[in-house]
């Protein structure tokens, strides 16, 4: 919900006191609040491995089961 006010109108002093009173209300809970960083506290997280130093072997079979398809796909097309 939204106010709108014309420039040349003066704000009484309830409303800024209200607004003031709001302004501080979400500084302190903009400072309490801490927000997760979204790899470390995550759900899904929970359970998992880091990736081994046999990384790159499984990259490498990878690339080579790649090639053999392209190479097999290549091979029945010229026939």
């Amino acid at each position: 919900m939204a106010l709108f006010i014309r420039q040349d109108e003066e704000r009484s002093q309830l409303q800024k006191n209200l607004a003031a009173e709001l302004q501080r209300r979400s500084k302190e809970n903009s400072k309490m609040t801490q927000a997760p960083d979204g790899v470390e506290d995550s759900q899904y997280v929970k359970g998992t491995k880091s990736t081994t130093s046999l990384a790159w072997v499984w990259i490498i079979v990878f690339l080579i089961g790649a090639g053999l398809v392209v190479w097999l796909t290549v091979l029945s097309m010229s026939r």
